[in-house]
């Protein structure tokens, strides 16, 4: 029998790390206590690229195709997050479950919000890093922060 603690994957924002695109923090305690004895790991692909605050991102469907486009210059951020992400994925190969930031360009879950290039809602979709973590945490479940308020 394994003495391993169960591990979870939880947005940086929602633990209280002032790691948001606007410098703020968007803590839920309720979130915490919900895996009390779990090893927690903060995630956020953001701030280690770009910095806090910095320029708010958006996911934009180009051609068919989710791209991150950083809000005012429309710099293309997709491959520079997706690589961010993905060694987080290699370096934390294991977890059992996940808890993202609903909304956020890079961690939301069925909630962001996913514009045309006019900035126009097409959809609500995920993140980046949601489809990321669907397809290499496939059996985990995935969740928002809306679950345990």
């Amino acid at each position: 029998m394994s003495s391993a603690r169960k591990k979870v994957i939880i947005s940086a924002c929602i633990l209280g790390e002032y790691c948001r695109y606007d410098g703020k923090t968007k803590e839920i305690s309720a979130v915490a206590k919900a895996f009390d004895g779990y090893e927690i790991i903060p995630f956020c692909p953001e701030a280690p690229l770009f910095g806090t605050p910095r320029e708010r991102i958006d996911v934009v469907e180009i051609d068919g195709e989710n791209h991150i486009l950083t809000h005012e210059g429309k710099k293309d951020v997709t491959a520079l997050l997706r690589e961010e992400i993905e060694a987080f994925c290699l370096a934390n190969p294991h977890a059992d479950a996940i808890v993202l930031k609903a909304k956020s360009p890079s961690c939301g879950y069925k909630t962001t919000p996913v514009l045309d290039t006019e900035g126009r809602e097409l959809k609500k979709g995920n993140g980046i890093a949601a489809d990321i973590f669907l397809q290499r945490y496939s059996e985990v479940p995935i969740k928002n922060e809306n679950d345990y308020l």
